[in-house]
């Protein structure tokens, strides 16, 4: 079992940046995929990243270029470095994690409960 928390969400300014922290508990945090999905309201839940065990990550087209996963396996935490946020980033952000991950979010059997992140134009 894994269980998930996310932080760092907030209101910030188009343009403007945010750190997202995904803290895990449970075992073996170390060999999970973690993965990055937000879902605005009205629409389906968005691949944004995601980081596998050896640190290879992989991102959404909407987000490469701005957006950086990285983890600490010895604090069991997961990050999402947002730069140059956009309105349309607004969504709530949520950390899942899986043994074998992917871009589909069906993959992954834990999730946490979700971060609101909101930039203002």
């Amino acid at each position: 079992q894994v269980q998930l928390v996310e932080s760092g969400g907030g209101l910030v300014q188009a343009g403007g940046s945010l750190r997202l922290s995904c803290a895990a508990s449970g075992r073996s945090f170390s060999d999970y995929v973690v993965g990055w999905f937000r879902q605005a309201p009205g629409k389906e839940r968005e691949f944004v990243g995601f980081i596998r065990r050896n640190g290879s990550r992989r991102y959404g087209d909407s987000v490469t270029g701005r957006f950086t996963i990285s983890r600490d396996n010895a604090k069991n935490t997961v990050y999402l470095q947002m730069n140059s946020l956009k309105p349309e980033d607004t969504a709530v952000y949520y950390c899942g994690a899986d043994r074998l991950g992917g871009t589909y979010y069906p993959s992954y059997d834990y999730w946490g409960q979700g971060t609101q992140v909101t930039v203002s134009a």
